[in-house]
């Protein structure tokens, strides 16, 4: 029959307990959750479904998962490196135009995942 692992933990010594508390807890700060790849993005929800191609409240029911898959999670950081690389490629390519030619360039095109 399986053991529980509350009943395993209780039967440990205190300080093995607190030892394996402890362990448990580093691991949790060690580990980035898809929320906080998002923001350190500094994407929305809204912004992180667009990428997506889904709704906003896909992307929250998304990042509170425990067992996502290894597609899923593919595509959740692929949108995000390719929205980076967006962002880097168009930044750094600010040359100056005359004002006959601002707000004249190509639309941007949809990313593609």
């Amino acid at each position: 029959m399986a053991k529980k692992l509350s009943d395993v933990m209780a039967q440990l010594p205190p300080e093995r307990r607190a030892k394996i508390e402890a362990r448990v807890q580093a691991l949790i700060a060690e580990n980035m959750t898809l929320q906080d790849m998002r923001k350190a993005r500094k994407l929305t929800q809204e912004s992180m479904a667009e990428l997506l191609g889904i709704r906003q409240d896909s992307v929250s029911r998304l990042e509170k998962r425990a067992d996502l898959l290894l597609s899923t999670l593919r595509s959740y950081v692929k949108a995000m490196a390719n929205f980076s690389r967006y962002v880097e490629k168009s930044t750094s390519d600010l040359t100056p135009q005359p004002p006959s030619l601002q707000g004249k360039g190509e639309k941007s095109k949809p990313l593609s995942l």
